[in-house]
């Protein structure tokens, strides 16, 4: 009775649900892999389903010019190839984070999952976006969706960040905790999308007009503000040590002129 009554208590506290314990960091690198690339995949199979001119159409209406025939279907191929590269970035802030925590858990599992669930949604926004060549009437709420769904894939990632930052003796590498470069900089990387997504939407929201150059020109800056992102972020670092380090100079003279002096000139 007593062993059982052990067993018991042992396989209640086995299956209770605490945030802060630990899950495989592994399987959820795993899990997260498979989701984006099925959402990948997924958009070259739009692609190839609606926007591959049909070999008779090629014939009669392009002169049998595939060129041309594609060149028609150019702005359905430019918001696929910014769907690939929003992924693919996504992608790549997800692959820097993990390389950085030790250990995950179940709090940080859980909003991974919910920064997957909208990652599965880029394929609608493909679908939305890609609309703009047939000269739709949706473009605004096209794209406000595009960057409700960019920016809630992002945030997740930042809040993953911000609760490996509450425990990161436990769940990050030292290189990676607070006030460290790679620190600064991962700050930066996962604050970009959620910033830029959002200012676009807004952005939408008074200029209705330029709504469509507006989320192209977020698609064309993104990628290289990634590239100028560590730069910039390194410059700051140097200008802050350098502030630093002149100020504790400055106080290091103070304190030797103040030990040079007599105790009157000091009282004086």
């Amino acid at each position: 009775g007593q062993r059982d009554e052990e067993e018991e208590h042992h396989s209640l506290e086995t299956f209770t649900f605490y945030l802060s314990e630990p899950l495989s960091k592994e399987r959820v690198e795993a899990f997260s892999d498979g989701v984006y690339a099925i959402v990948a995949t997924l958009l070259i199979l739009d692609i190839c389903e609606d926007n591959v001119p049909d070999p008779r159409e090629v014939e009669e209406k392009f002169h049998s010019s595939l060129l041309e025939a594609l060149s028609e279907y150019g702005p359905n191929y430019l918001a696929y190839f910014g769907s690939f590269v929003t992924i693919g970035l996504l992608w790549f802030v997800h692959h820097s984070l993990f390389l950085y925590v030790t250990k995950a858990t179940r709090l940080m599992g859980l909003l991974n999952i919910l920064s997957l669930a909208f990652i599965g949604g880029l394929p609608l926004a493909y679908q939305l976006t890609s609309e703009f060549a047939e000269k739709s009437h949706n473009e605004i709420e096209a794209i406000q969706v595009s960057c409700v769904i960019t920016f809630f894939a992002s945030i997740f990632q930042f809040a993953i960040w911000t609760t490996a930052l509450l425990n990161e003796r436990e769940t990050l590498h030292p290189f990676a905790r607070y006030g460290g470069k790679e620190h600064a900089f991962m700050f930066a990387k996962l604050a970009l999308y959620p910033c830029v997504s959002l200012g676009a939407f807004f952005l939408t929201c008074l200029l209705s007009e330029f709504s469509t150059a507006i989320f192209h020109l977020m698609q064309i800056v993104i990628p290289f503000a990634f590239l100028a992102l560590r730069i910039f972020v390194r410059i700051s670092l140097t200008v802050v040590k350098t502030v630093m380090s002149l100020s504790r100079r400055k106080v290091v003279l103070l304190e030797e002129e103040e030990a040079c002096l007599s105790p009157t000139e000091t009282l004086s």
